[in-house]
């Protein structure tokens, strides 16, 4: 009896380590194929601008209420609590030591669409590389050219403060086998060009969903409510409904948004407010035909009530 029993340990301790082994094999770190990266060709800084603005990179990464030239210190920012811990949003100025400024494309563009740190760790998700994801390698280039003309700074930004089980990278390739894809987030029938930037833009280098779509809880985004709003993922208040089916902006005209983006005032003649304002911030540094474009695809996506 004794015998059968211990056959029957072994044998459930052979299939956890094989169950482990393929565990660690299916979700490890993902690079992209360095040809990805290859033949870029020298960046468009004026285009790597654009993406900047685009994709908030002051909001998270420069000191927290910068104004003015202080936007481009990417030095690190404030704290970003969540239900799963404190994140801390790394230095990613040209300084070669403290920032990125000793990076190769390669590994900053594995960071931004992949996840995956230099050191071929997982990433946490505070970082939304699974918007980024979306991102065409010539904007990763452009972006990655223009941030090393910015200002270096040798600032350290403390480690995220994150209670166990959260603190274990591994298991960030459970969460991204789950949740990291790089397919469209609604289809979107017979879309004008005007509308595929659009979707291009707040899908990806926006990351809009990020904020406006509600998670469930393990913290990846609840099937068939994309950016239908919900809780504040940082803590108080609600984030709103952006969707054409929605009390806030569901009466806007296309107009009504880009007027908002560009200045910060509703048709209502209310102000922006909240996390918005560094958002509407970034979205005003943009030409006049992307604030159009973003208008175009949040009045084509499905209504969420």
């Amino acid at each position: 009896m004794a015998s059968k029993w211990l056959k029957g340990l072994g044998a459930l301790a052979v299939l956890g380590m094989v169950g482990g082994a393929a565990f660690l094999i299916v979700t490890a770190p993902d690079r992209q194929d360095p040809s990805v990266w290859a033949n870029l060709g020298e960046p468009d800084l004026e285009n790597g601008r654009r993406i900047f603005f685009a994709g908030g990179c002051s909001s998270c990464h420069a000191a927290a209420k910068s104004e003015g030239e202080a936007r481009l210190v990417l030095s690190g920012g404030a704290p970003l609590q969540s239900p799963f811990g404190t994140f801390h949003a790394p230095n990613i100025s040209s300084s070669p030591t403290a920032g990125i400024g000793a990076w190769t494309l390669g590994e900053f563009g594995d960071a931004l669409t992949r996840g995956v740190g230099r050191d071929g760790e997982h990433l946490y998700p505070s970082f939304p590389y699974n918007s980024y994801g979306r991102m065409a390698p010539k904007d990763v280039n452009d972006l990655f050219g223009f941030l090393k003309t910015l200002p270096a700074s040798e600032a350290v930004a403390p480690a995220h403060e994150l209670p166990f089980p959260f603190d274990i990278r591994l298991l960030l390739g459970g969460w991204k086998f789950l949740y990291f894809n790089e397919q469209p987030r609604v289809t979107i029938a017979a879309a004008a060009d005007t509308v595929k930037r659009g979707q291009y833009l707040v899908e990806g280098p926006g990351h809009c969903g990020e904020c406006h779509t509600p998670r469930d809880a393990l913290g990846g985004f609840q099937s068939g409510k994309w950016l239908a709003g919900g809780p504040n993922p940082e803590g108080e208040g609600q984030i709103p409904n952006i969707t054409p089916g929605s009390k806030s902006i569901g009466s806007w005209s296309q107009g009504d948004i880009v007027s908002y983006l560009e200045t910060g005032f509703t048709p209502e003649f209310d102000s922006v407010g909240g996390s918005m304002v560094e958002v509407q911030k970034n979205m005003a540094e943009l030409p006049a035909e992307d604030r159009e474009a973003i208008a175009a695809y949040l009045k084509a996506i499905p209504a969420v009530k």
